[in-house]
């Protein structure tokens, strides 16, 4: 079943982690070369847990099949940053991946200064015969490894109800809940490939104002206009109106601090005055971009967090800050209700 099937058709009555281990089952077990007695003997000392560098293109195309083949969504995050393993230690076999990920949204539970200490778990799955407790071993030891080397302290999650999920894995990591009131509620498709060639691929409403859509919609205007307004040279003028919002920083390594998540903002003002009527014509672009999408509503998403520090007394720290920034959120019961 593709990306696309299952979140039209899956219906059914366990997580889609859980029926899919059940569907790949033979296959994995005949792909590591293990009998159904072996694999049940297997428990967690038997498998090692690595991180695995961006510069390693090999195993980084590796954790992407992995993905495709084991997780509800089926493709990468867009915005990767960390990547972990874990393998059988008797034959280097792929059993479970873990990626970190700058949060579309930052959760600001430490406050707003805070908010460039958190990496979202964007995607993970385990193989199908691998122990029940790998899932949530490879989760913690990812997070510790980040809190060992890099700045990070929070690491959020969501689990969808779309797969039938409650976030059992990050129940069982003694994780904060912080409800379900999260996550993109609604997503778009260019079906007539106005501006993608990728017809079948669903997005959030970020993309009609991300910079090289804006870059799309300048391009779609006519000569004419650009004639009519005095800006002949419309592709290097449309670069200076769109910048960063902020300085834009690239770190050395994988390990160090990410910046804050910035986005490419159209400088209307100056537009305004130099070109008027310009803004008018992108943001009509826009609105017809719009309206030319299908549009797809999703159900709200259950979102978790862990706060690690690298020590006890940070660990602490950090916790008291959150339960006095959110008293709102403390200790908010864990949901059991599948697919609700």
């Amino acid at each position: 079943m593709n990306p696309e099937d299952r979140f039209k058709e899956y219906k059914g009555d366990k997580c889609w982690q859980a029926y899919i281990s059940e569907v790949n089952r033979d296959e994995d077990l005949l792909a590591a070369g293990l009998t159904e007695e072996e694999a049940s003997m297997l428990r967690i000392d038997d498998f090692v847990f690595e991180y695995v560098d961006k510069g390693n293109k090999e195993l980084c195309n590796e954790i992407k099949d992995f993905i495709v083949r084991h997780e509800w969504i089926g493709n990468l995050p867009n915005r990767p940053t960390h990547r972990f393993t874990a393998r059988l230690k008797k034959n280097g076999v792929l059993a479970g991946t873990i990626i970190m990920a700058i949060p579309n949204m930052f959760s600001n539970i430490l406050g707003e200064e805070q908010k460039d200490k958190e990496r979202l778990i964007s995607r993970g799955a385990c193989i199908s015969w691998g122990p029940k407790n790998l899932g949530s071993w490879l989760i913690m030891s990812s997070i510790r490894w980040m809190v060992q080397n890099t700045s990070y302290r929070v690491f959020s999650a969501y689990s969808d109800p779309s797969a039938r999920e409650l976030g059992t894995i990050y129940q069982a990591c003694n994780f904060i809940y912080l409800g379900q009131n999260n996550g993109t509620l609604e997503q778009y498709r260019d079906i007539n490939g106005v501006y993608f060639s990728n017809t079948t691929r669903w997005f959030s409403p970020r993309e009609f104002r991300k910079k090289s859509s804006y870059m799309k919609y300048a391009k779609a205007i006519s000569p004419e206009f650009y004639k009519s307004v005095g800006m002949p040279d419309y592709e290097t003028r449309m670069f200076g109106f769109i910048s960063w919002d902020k300085a834009k920083e690239t770190p050395a390594s994988d390990t160090e601090p990410r910046p804050l998540a910035k986005r490419w903002v159209p400088d209307w003002e100056v537009m305004n005055q130099e070109y008027p009527g310009l803004k008018e014509e992108i943001k009509r672009l826009e609105k017809q971009f719009y309206s030319q999408c299908i549009k797809r509503s999703l159900p709200a998403k259950h979102k978790y967090i862990c706060i690690m520090g690298a020590s006890p007394g940070e660990t602490k720290y950090y916790k008291r800050l959150f339960k006095k920034l959110n008293p709102k959120k403390v200790n908010l019961p864990y949901p059991r209700e599948r697919g609700k």
